[in-house]
């Protein structure tokens, strides 16, 4: 590590280990340590324009099709209407959203019967109301490979006639009918019916007229993202063909409200005219402006506190506009490539896990104020993490000391065929997040590395960017993606798990089992657990695969997080628990 690099690093390691004191795990209404608000004020007013100050962009213009990150469902929340979708204060069941009612499910498992409301249309230029058919469509569309879904895969492969469909045998899923231009049913062929209706509070179940999108969808590339239309209270401005015109990728994407919209169908209260993400924003200066600034808030993805900010002013006069959070339900990791040399080496991958100093890492994003090292996958708040080990861990001794242990790091490198305990080999490429924090970190795990011998190749770009064209993409991917991590997809643990690491998920496009692992004994007994019925039994067997995946070292768990969300003192803030974001369709400004 370089003088300067080092002069840095230790700067914002002292700055941190100030901030450590200052968390809370009260659960009192304060906004600079408690539990913030789920709903609006009983006096909160409609009208005026919200400004979210980001620092990148969402991923792959705005396709609920393609959504799967926290940032995009910030959004998808208020532009589009799924089968169910979690209130602000819902953690363990989402609410009825364009359903007319909970799903009905067979006692076998393998039926599902949804019913959805009346008098929910779409945005100009479609116009229409949405029907069930429109549903079929969209999570047809979600097999796409030109969609790019990242989650179809784990939740939905169980439904009868996905197979024909995906081989391009059968042109539309069987298993999936419309009897009404109300009613859906969906069949299955193992009995996963908890597990398929959960994931239909995620954005792959908003409606998407047929009529309109197939010819977008035709191509190597979907184009609909940049036609959307929605079914929300807001709509992307667009033109009469349905070209967006209020989104610019980089810079400003604007909500504003869609016309069709009917309020007497939605319980969002929608207070907002107008929202702005202004992107292109320096997490330091960006939350500077926010505090000081008028109907603002600070997008909590990519713009969260810096340890600096956080130092100054959680004890100042404008604590109470930084909001905090409880436990996310998400957990940050290092994806080692375990396709690509020197990391198809379980015993190399052991030595990194060793040799980086985890509690650095967290110190970097801001210390014990805004979450703990982390020793496993599933986080605090999820079925399976005091099964899986808790706070301690699994008891891996490359994950034993957070402060990293050149002593264990040198002894997987020898069994790794290093005599001397050192890396020698070819130089890798590591693809990083460049917001304030992320790099932060990904510079530890750079030290970490240099200091066992690698040559790196250390990348920084935008959050889009790299997901989008490096550690999403498995033909592009490089050995280490280290700003990674998996926010719970609904109340299930399968979800902190499957998805990211079941060799069966992987997808040339969206993929975000990150370290490619496909062991074929792991993947099997996933399969199993996805079938496990009962709360505790889930819990166990989930935790069970936990332990196993840890054993891997594909990944290297390091932050379970409860960040801060920053917010301008005119702002009522509303704080959605399942995404543990902002909830834009319930703040208002006082």
């Amino acid at each position: 590590m370089s003088r300067t690099r080092l002069t840095a690093f230790l700067a914002v390691a002292l700055i941190a280990a100030v901030v450590a004191g200052c968390g809370s795990d009260n659960k009192s209404s304060s906004s600079s340590g408690g539990t913030p608000a789920t709903k609006a004020p009983a006096n909160a007013k409609k009208g005026g324009t919200l400004t979210m100050l980001a620092s990148g962009d969402v991923d792959n213009n705005l396709d609920p099709g393609y959504s799967y990150y926290q940032y995009d469902f910030i959004l998808d929340n208020d532009l589009h209407r799924t089968l169910f979708r979690y209130k602000p204060s819902d953690t363990t069941k989402p609410s009825p959203d364009l359903a007319d009612g909970d799903a009905k499910i067979s006692s076998d498992g393998k039926e599902i019967t949804i019913k959805i409301k009346k008098g929910v249309k779409f945005s100009p230029p479609v116009n229409r109301e949405v029907k069930t058919a429109d549903v079929k469509y969209a999570m047809e569309r979600d097999f796409l490979p030109q969609v790019g879904n990242g989650y179809a895969n784990s939740y939905w492969p169980d439904i009868v006639g996905v197979d024909e469909f995906k081989s391009g045998k059968a042109k539309e899923i069987s298993g999936i009918t419309t009897p009404d231009n109300y009613t859906l049913d969906i069949k299955l062929t193992r009995p996963v019916a908890n597990i398929v209706v959960g994931a239909m509070a995620l954005p792959g179940t908003a409606p998407v007229p047929k009529e309109y999108a197939a010819k977008l969808d035709a191509g190597k590339k979907s184009d609909y993202g940049p036609h959307l239309v929605t079914t929300g209270p807001y709509m992307i401005p667009n033109d009469a063909s349905g070209k967006v015109t209020g989104y610019q990728p980089g810079r400003r994407i604007t909500l504003v409200r869609n016309p069709n919209w009917d309020k007497s169908t939605d319980w969002r209260p929608a207070y907002l005219d107008k929202i702005i993400i202004q992107e292109g924003e320096e997490p330091s200066v960006g939350n500077r402006k926010v505090l000081a600034g008028q109907s603002m808030v600070g997008n909590p993805v990519d713009l969260a506190p810096t340890p600096d900010f956080l130092k100054a002013n959680l004890n100042g006069g404008k604590k109470d506009q930084l909001v905090a959070s409880p436990y996310t339900g998400r957990t940050r990791w290092i994806a080692l490539n375990t396709k690509k040399k020197p990391f198809d080496d379980v015993n190399v991958r052991k030595a990194v896990s060793a040799a980086v100093n985890r509690s650095a890492m967290l110190l970097g994003f801001g210390g014990t104020a805004v979450g703990q090292v982390a020793n496993h996958i599933i986080p605090p708040g999820v079925a399976g993490f005091e099964e899986a080990g808790g706070k301690a861990g699994t008891g891996a001794d490359w994950l034993k000391n957070p402060n990293g242990d050149a002593a264990v790091a040198a002894t997987y490198l020898k069994k790794a065929g290093f005599a001397n305990g050192k890396y020698k080999g070819p130089k890798i490429t590591m693809v990083t997040d460049n917001a304030g924090n992320q790099k932060a970190a990904a510079q530890v795990v750079l030290d970490g590395l240099q200091k066992i011998g690698f040559q790196v190749n250390f990348r920084a770009t935008t959050r889009d960017t790299m997901f989008s064209k490096f550690c999403s993409v498995p033909k592009n991917e490089p050995e280490i993606c280290p700003s990674v991590g998996w926010l719970k997809d609904f109340a299930d643990p399968q979800t902190m798990l499957d998805p990211v690491f079941n060799g069966k998920n992987i997808v040339p496009n969206g993929n975000v089992n990150w370290s490619l692992l496909n062991d074929k004994t792991l993947n099997a007994e996933m399969d199993k657990a996805e079938t496990v019925v009962g709360d505790a039994e889930r819990a166990k067997a989930w935790a069970d695969i936990d332990k196993k995946i840890v054993d891997t070292a594909a990944a290297i768990p390091w932050m379970w997080d409860k960040p801060y969300l920053v917010r301008a003192s005119n702002v009522n803030p509303v704080h959605n628990e399942a995404n543990a974001a902002w909830d834009l369709s319930s703040i208002s400004l006082k």
